[in-house]
């Protein structure tokens, strides 16, 4: 069973050429980041390209709940009225983040430093994982927290009445941890300061510099500093999401690995925070193009032009992990495919995603016939000329392993199954169909 209903299987069968135009949904990241700066801001925020997929639309509930106006105004369309910083109204129930990550600790980090008391859920997988790497910072604020064994939700957090500012160095590579640190600091007085060691995903604070927070970042010898001034009055803006590097990423590793494919994917932001899976494929030989790149909405964008190319191995650098954390599953799939031995070093914090990544990949590929070798901060994938599949892999409620295992099968001699594809819709909810569309043979089990 999947946290949102009943299991949906799905198989992927050996497929002909992809060919067509695959255009993949908004930006994860930055569609909960557009809500939530909306509902801290004074006016309207007008949103368009707004990923509409479960994980999104539950940081939309939970905006409403902390007093905001969220209204659906068209497909991808949407306005918030927000209540601005330190606005947010106490909710009268639990917010139930889903399968979301993203939204939780972010939004834990938005009303952290507001006289306010929330209790957070999620679904199985969310409910395992740790949330103390958030809730240690925000105590720093103030703000006290009461989960269950380990910091885990269900989990009440009791908003600082008196916040103070705080200098904070991440343990972690982490942009959920460091985004929530920078939006409980909106409503502290003075500076915030978050210290990097490794550059992640810079999303909020290019969008906290366009809603009009004081924001500087500055690279030094101790790490990259990012220094936010408290207590701003943020204003409503209008933010044209780009297509999401992440799931572009599954349609683009998809052509690569099935024979003749030739697929253009428009539009998909090239954030150099995030845009370490596509600079790996180009070095595993890759005929990939970033053609008509322009800059959208402060974001920088491009169309791919993805062909079918027999890949080489390639010891992916780890200081890259932080760019491309969410790719690891698929590129670790499309490694079956390349010769020789791909090595991916540096991603123990695969372990506590949506589920143990490193583990489902791992057991997944030996299933279907792959050699793989693990630790617990690496994955090596030994490359063969065609996989032999023939396998039903557990997905453990992640959507980027039902989705990774979906496009090894188009390439594999014996179809893949997925025991439960249901999370997709946390994140991209028009896979199957875009894949159809591009000649894939995806079914279901009633198929």
């Amino acid at each position: 069973m999947s946290g949102h209903g009943t299991a949906l299987p799905m198989t992927a069968h050996s497929s002909g050429p992809l060919r067509g135009v695959a255009e993949v949904p908004g930006d994860k990241s930055i569609s909960h980041r557009a809500l939530i700066l909306g509902a801290l801001s004074v006016g309207e925020t007008r949103i368009t390209g707004l990923l509409e997929g479960q994980d999104v639309l539950d940081t939309a509930r939970a905006m409403r709940a902390f007093g905001a106006e969220v209204t659906q105004r068209g497909p991808g369309a949407w306005s918030v009225h927000g209540v601005g910083v330190g606005g947010f109204a106490e909710p009268e129930s639990v917010i139930d983040c889903g399968n979301s990550g993203t939204s939780v600790r972010l939004i834990m980090g938005a009303m952290a430093t507001t006289d306010i008391t929330a209790t957070f859920t999620g679904d199985a997988s969310l409910n395992k994982r740790p949330m103390g790497r958030v809730t240690d910072p925000l105590a720093l604020f103030g703000a006290q927290a009461y989960g269950r064994r380990g910091g885990r939700l269900p989990l009440t957090l009791i908003g600082a009445g008196q916040p103070v500012p705080v200098r904070y160095t991440l343990p972690m590579p982490s942009a959920q941890v460091k985004s929530a640190v920078l939006l409980a600091g909106l409503n502290a007085p003075g500076e915030t300061v978050v210290i990097e060691h490794e550059p992640t995903r810079d999303h909020t604070e290019r969008m906290l510099r366009g809603f009009g927070a004081a924001v500087a970042v500055e690279d030094t010898g101790e790490g990259r500093i990012i220094t936010l001034t408290g207590q701003p009055e943020l204003r409503g803006q209008s933010v044209a999401v780009p297509r999401d590097p992440s799931s572009a990423a599954f349609p683009v590793c998809a052509a690569l690995m099935v024979p003749g494919s030739d697929i253009l994917v428009p539009g998909v932001s090239q954030n150099p925070t995030r845009n370490g899976i596509y600079l790996t494929l180009q070095e595993m030989g890759a005929d990939l193009v970033m053609e008509n790149p322009r800059d959208e909405g402060g974001e920088p964008v491009a169309d791919l032009r993805v062909r079918y190319s027999a890949l080489r191995r390639i010891e992916v650098p780890p200081e890259r992990a932080a760019s491309m954390i969410d790719e690891y599953p698929i590129l670790a799939a499309l490694a079956a495919t390349a010769e020789g031995q791909t090595v991916m070093r540096g991603i123990k914090e695969l372990r506590v995603k949506e589920s143990d990544r490193i583990d489902a990949m791992a057991r997944g590929l030996e299933a279907c016939g792959v050699q793989i070798a693990e630790t617990e901060d690496s994955l090596t994938v030994q490359g063969m000329a065609q996989v032999p599949g023939g396998a039903t892999v557990r997905t453990h409620l992640d959507h980027r392993i039902a989705m990774s295992f979906l496009c090894l099968g188009l390439a594999s001699r014996a179809a893949i199954s997925v025991d439960d594809a249901s999370p997709i819709a946390t994140s991209f909810p028009v896979f199957e169909g875009l894949m159809r569309a591009l000649g894939a043979q995806i079914t279901r089990a009633a198929d």
